[in-house]
This record gives C-alpha cells, sequence and structure tokens, in this order.
C-alpha cells in the first residue's frame, strides 16, 4: 500500500524482485543461476557497471552472459561522465518499457541510491543558483574529508562515494536542509513495487570472497585496463576512476601506492565499502524483506528465490 493525500490505496505498479547485497556477495551468480527458473531480463543498479570500459574492476557480469540474458544499465557513459541515481529512474522507465512481456524483471545491483529512486521515486530537486553552485565544486575539488562533512551537515549520510559527499553538502549548504529532508519530504512516485531479497554471508566468507576476487581481477588485468583508459586521455580524477579498486590502481600508476601494497589496499578499501552497503540495506529496507545467506552454491540459492516468488503467486 501506498499513502495518496492521506488515503490509503492499492499499489498497481509492477511487483519486480529486487536482488541487492555487498559487493562480492554473489548477485551475479545467483541471477545467472535464476534464468534456469524464469526466462530473465536484468537491469543492473550498479553505479560502476554504468561506465563504458571499467569492466575488470567493476566485475561486470561476462559476455556469456549478457548473450543468454539480456541487461540494461551497462556501459551507458564514458568514465569521465558523471552519472546519477536520478538519470538512472530516468531511463529505468524506458527499460522496463522495453523488456518484452514474456521476460521477467530483475533488478541486480549494490548501489542502495539507485534502488531508491527506482521504488521510492525521485525528490524535486530545488533550484539551486549556477554561480554559488560552481563556486562550491571549485573549493569542493581538493576536499579529503568531504564524507566527514556531509556527515556533519547531514547526519543521515550514509556514504556513497565523493560524488555524493559532494552533492550532500552542495545541497545542504545551498538550500539550508538536508538532503536526507529533500529525500523525505519532496518524493515523486517510485517505478515498481519491490520484492526484495538481500543476500548476505559471514563476515569471513565476505572477506574471503573480495580477497579472491580482487586477485582475479588483478591477473586479468585491472592495471592494463586504467593504463589504456588514461592512455586515451580519461583524467585520473574522473568519476568513473573514483571507485574501489580503481582509486589505488590510480594512486599505483601515479606513484603513491607501491606495487606490493596494491592489492592489500584494494581489499581493505572494498571491505569497507562492503561494510557500507551492509549498514545502508540493513537500515533503509523495509521489514519484510527476504534475507538469504548465500554461502552455498547460487543455484541452491536460486531455487530458494524462485519458490519463494511462486508462493507469492506472480
Amino acid at each position: 500500500m501506498r499513502s495518496n493525500g492521506g488515503s490509503a490505496v492499492p499499489d498497481r505498479r509492477r511487483v519486480v524482485p529486487i536482488l541487492v547485497g555487498p559487493t562480492a556477495v554473489g548477485k551475479t551468480a545467483v541471477a545467472e543461476a535464476l534464468a534456469v527458473h524464469w526466462p530473465l531480463a536484468v537491469i543492473s543498479a550498479d553505479s560502476r557497471q554504468v561506465y563504458r570500459g571499467l569492466d575488470i574492476g567493476t566485475a561486470k557480469p561476462s559476455a556469456a552472459l549478457r548473450r543468454r540474458v539480456p541487461h540494461w544499465g551497462l556501459d551507458l557513459v564514458d568514465p569521465g561522465e558523471r552519472y546519477s541515481a536520478g538519470r538512472f529512474a530516468k531511463d529505468s522507465a524506458a527499460w522496463l518499457a522495453e523488456i518484452p512481456p514474456e521476460r521477467q524483471p530483475i533488478v541486480v545491483g549494490g548501489t542502495g541510491f539507485y534502488v531508491r529512486a527506482l521504488v521510492d521515486g525521485l525528490f524535486h530537486e530545488p533550484p539551486l543558483d549556477a554561480t554559488r553552485r560552481a563556486r562550491l565544486r571549485d573549493l569542493l575539488k581538493g576536499a579529503e574529508d568531504l564524507a566527514a562533512w556531509a556527515v556533519r551537515l547531514d547526519p543521515a549520510f550514509s556514504g556513497g562515494g565523493r560524488q555524493r559527499a559532494a552533492r550532500s553538502v552542495e545541497i545542504a549548504l545551498l538550500t539550508g536542509r538536508t538532503l536526507s529532508w529533500w529525500q523525505r519530504h519532496a518524493a515523486a512516485a517510485g517505478l515498481v513495487t519491490a520484492w526484495y531479497v538481500r543476500l548476505t554471508v559471514p563476515r569471513a566468507v565476505l572477506r574471503r570472497r573480495i580477497s579472491e576476487r580482487t586477485t582475479a581481477m588483478l591477473t586479468a588485468g585491472l592495471i592494463a585496463e586504467v593504463e589504456a583508459l588514461m592512455a586515451r586521455g580519461v583524467r585520473a580524477d574522473a568519476p568513473g576512476l573514483d571507485g574501489v579498486g580503481y582509486r589505488e590502481v590510480v594512486a599505483y600508476l601515479a606513484g603513491r601506492l607501491p606495487r606490493a601494497g596494491l592489492q592489500d589496499a584494494i581489499e581493505r578499501a572494498t571491505v569497507r565499502y562492503a561494510k557500507r552497503q551492509e549498514t545502508w540495506f540493513r537500515h533503509q529496507l523495509p521489514a519484510e524483506t527476504l534475507t538469504l545467506d548465500a554461502t552455498g552454491d547460487a543455484a541452491g540459492v536460486a531455487a530458494d528465490i524462485a519458490a519463494r516468488w511462486a508462493v507469492r503467486g506472480h
């Protein structure tokens, strides 16, 4: 149910499974296994997989999987461009319309703000003075403690990288209201009704998976991927290179991080990021969210999801 002018009305939006969880928990593997049960169409809710050329470090679905299961939300912009949750919600409306009726759409990703924009709707951002905004952005460019400032200005700020922190600071300083306040008081309608499935594993298992994936990424050529992007003119401070893994490789290429410490630096940053994701999903998703332990094989988890979906009568 959702509220409309104070009265409860049925929510007639399409019910869509939304598979979330921290990085490296196994979301892609479970989605692939679900394709055995449903003729799937996947919408990726991952703020890093939107970038073209960032394949290894974002763990994009394989080309073979994408040939078997259509995906939307991948390779949308160049690494030098910014892509927001608002743009994701607008694009998602078009993607949902493109998905043929015989396919079951499912949203898969770990970017909470993208999921919120899709399900709860966008907030109507207040008009911001262009001159003051440009001046503030120049001041924020060199700031190293943006996240700390974002939390001071908005205690509800839950992370999301420099771009999200800068936007939170910008909204708070230029409007006098926090980003979380605007999100609570100026929301529009969402596009779908969510059936949330949150994957989780014990902390030791997640750390092991993060370590294994980091090793695989470096072996697959993560450093060469970043070198090739920068050789094509992508700046070291480009939005696409601000993500976990890419930041550390950029630091290594700039001589600020020794090669021997690169893997450890990526693993530690990924663990911190995963903790923030878990905190966000634990506190932001509704109480009726289906939480499943993904320690076992993906096929078993997918079979459990499919059985529970069938019981719901979809």
